[in-house]
């Protein structure tokens, strides 16, 4: 388009949503944007490729939007938003033993409620963002987070009585219906507001980032890595903070240190409104696969043609761009008289994950035992080294460190030792058998913490009180083995599912990943309801009694051992049938060339 003389400057239509109208431009404005923008003469200033809109609907540009100073406000506020979290975390289980006089199984089933909560927050938050600007529910949800936990904070002033309770062999007196219930109430308002903050504003974050441009998609890449890193710190400086409290009973300074955090972060969330890039919601992927299961269904009496033949979409009937037409869940091949190959496909690609999903749940519920049934065995250990005391949920630090030095040297430790092992020269290890791998180090996990527990008891004074001379840093070993595990699980469970999952429903690869979690925590609530059940009856305190000297928590362990080898032996069965995507391509491809 050429410039009439009043400098109009007229935009592509690839460059500008439609109903934008060009507006005149100055001389001295134009050069200025050469020299911030991309440098050509006579152009407008460079726009995002990736359909991304400024705050006014419009295209975004870049250099006044998104880009590291987004990334980076965005980030000091996920730091500041899982420092305040970790630290209800690490500490619900010992807060509610002491200070709301729970047992030690009352105390695990509260937090694996409570857990199970906070995954099921963040499926419902992923879920309206398909529908809601993300921006808006990160603002909600941290909202939450500052009402939960400012009422938590207040809540603790009428809890902690008499003063000075709320530590071991102090437990605070019995309290109201009313402030038992504004606990449960804020501490559910903070399960809300993370669990939704956390499935939303990660999204949100890698949204500042522009993929078509080669340095911005560098920054994305880079930016991951310092999400999970900040999320980490934010869980060491929480175990510094429960040193203090565990040893000293102080548990209102950091719930108004964790309130002050909260506000912060959605200080620093709001403090770049103009800068944010933004994405129109595509709509929930349920809706895609409902429509092919409504579809077969309706059309369950219909024949359909071998070939095609009367199909709405023919031609795509054997093959789809690269998508191949399967032969498996020929029930849903009703659809297709209605619905493209490619949907149908899709659903089906789906329908054969969940075996495997189904396995991966199992994970969260080993999971849950370390802020949980760990944390209450370190509680009845020896914790005193020299004239310091370890408090029984800093050793999740362990947990941490192995995890993170395991991500940081994968390629350096665990590659080379595949390749060792396997004889093979692949440089990467399939998603499926990291995960296996897992499943395999939290069978010996919990093997470990069994046979710590038995020492345990063998070497506890025979009193009332809970407690063992065997020392708390022999938990050690089992907290890294944990972090190894989660390293191997989560991260290539997160990868399985972004690789499996097919185009047209990418959302559903963090739907399936929450949740899981959220039933691994119920799943966990569950056992631990039945057990306890079962081996309380007779008059017995059975393995998990309000005094762990007096149960077998050990028998738990192997339990959940013996547990999670069966389900090892199911995702094995299940990982070797499974048909990958790559593979299905591979296929349709090569049919298509050997076609006559």
């Amino acid at each position: 388009m050429q410039q009439s003389g009043n400098e109009m400057v007229g935009f592509g239509d690839d460059l500008v949503a439609p109903g934008i109208e060009t507006r005149p431009v100055d001389t001295a404005a134009v050069f200025e944007l050469q020299q911030s923008g991309n440098g050509e003469e006579g152009l407008p200033p460079a726009h995002t490729k990736d359909r991304s809109l400024d705050r006014f609907g419009k295209p975004a540009v870049r250099g006044r939007t998104g880009g590291r100073k987004s990334g980076l406000v965005l980030l000091v506020s996920q730091g500041l938003v899982a420092l305040a979290f970790y630290v209800l975390e690490a500490s619900i289980v010992l807060f509610t033993k002491y200070v709301m006089r729970q047992t030690n199984a009352e105390a695990e089933s509260t937090f694996s409620l409570w857990m199970g909560t906070v995954y099921l927050c963040s499926l419902v938050g992923g879920f309206l963002s398909d529908y809601l600007a993300r921006y808006l529910i990160s603002i909600y949800a941290q909202v939450f987070l500052t009402v939960g936990f400012g009422l938590l904070s207040a809540s603790v002033h009428a809890l902690l009585k008499p003063h000075g309770c709320g530590i071991i062999g102090k437990l605070c007196d019995p309290h109201a219906p009313v402030e038992v219930l504004i606990f449960y109430i804020s501490i559910y308002l903070i399960a809300l507001g993370n669990g939704a903050c956390e499935s939303v504003l990660a999204t949100f974050a890698a949204g500042q980032f522009d993929e078509e441009d080669p340095a911005e998609k560098k920054s994305k890449t880079s930016f991951g890595w310092y999400f999970v890193i900040t999320s980490n710190i934010g869980r060491l400086i929480s175990v510094a903070l429960l040193v203090y409290t565990e040893s000293t009973g102080n548990w209102l300074p950091i719930f108004w240190i964790s309130t002050g955090c909260v506000i912060t972060a959605l200080v620093f969330l709001l403090s770049l409104t103009r800068r944010y890039r933004h994405f129109k919601p595509s709509g929930s992927p349920i809706s895609r696969i409902a429509q092919v299961i409504v579809a077969s269904w309706r059309n369950r009496n219909v024949q359909v043609p071998s070939r095609g033949e009367g199909l709405l979409y023919r031609g795509e009937w054997e093959i789809d761009g690269t998508r191949r037409k399967t032969d498996d869940l020929k029930f849903l091949d009703q659809a297709a008289i209605n619905i493209s190959i490619t949907q149908v496909e899709e659903v089906k690609c789906i329908l054969r994950l969940l075996p495997v999903w189904f396995c991966t749940i199992w994970s969260s519920v080993v999971f849950l035992q370390m802020p949980s049934l760990f944390t209450e065995q370190g509680d009845a250990m020896d914790g005193t080294i020299l004239h310091f005391q370890v408090p029984p949920a800093g050793m999740i630090a362990f947990d941490i460190i192995s995890t993170s030095t395991l991500i940081i040297f994968y390629d350096k430790l665990i590659v080379p030792l595949h390749i060792k092992l396997t004889k093979t020269q692949s440089k990467t290890v399939a998603e499926l058998q990291r995960i296996g791998t897992g499943f395999v180090i939290a069978v010996v996990t919990m093997l470990c913490a069994g046979l710590v527990e038995q020492q345990r008891l063998k070497y506890s004074d025979g009193s009332t009180k809970e407690m063992s001379s065997l020392h708390i840093l022999w938990q050690i070993p089992q907290y890294i083995l944990m972090g190894a595990s989660k390293a191997m699980v989560c991260v290539a469970e997160k990868e399985f599912f972004a690789a499996q999952t097919p185009d047209g429903l990418k959302s559903l690869e963090m739907i399936l990943s929450f949740c899981c979690s959220a039933l691994g925590g119920y799943m966990c609530h569950t056992i631990l309801w039945a057990v306890t059940k079962i081996t309380a009856s007779n008059g017995e305190p059975g393995w998990v009694p309000p005094n762990l000297n007096d149960g077998h928590a050990d028998r738990f362990f192997f339990l959940l051992a013996a547990l999670t080898m069966l389900n090892l032996g199911l995702f094995v069965m299940f990982a070797y049938r499974y048909i990958s995507i790559s593979t299905q391509m591979r296929d349709g491809i090569e049919e298509m060339e050997v076609a006559p």
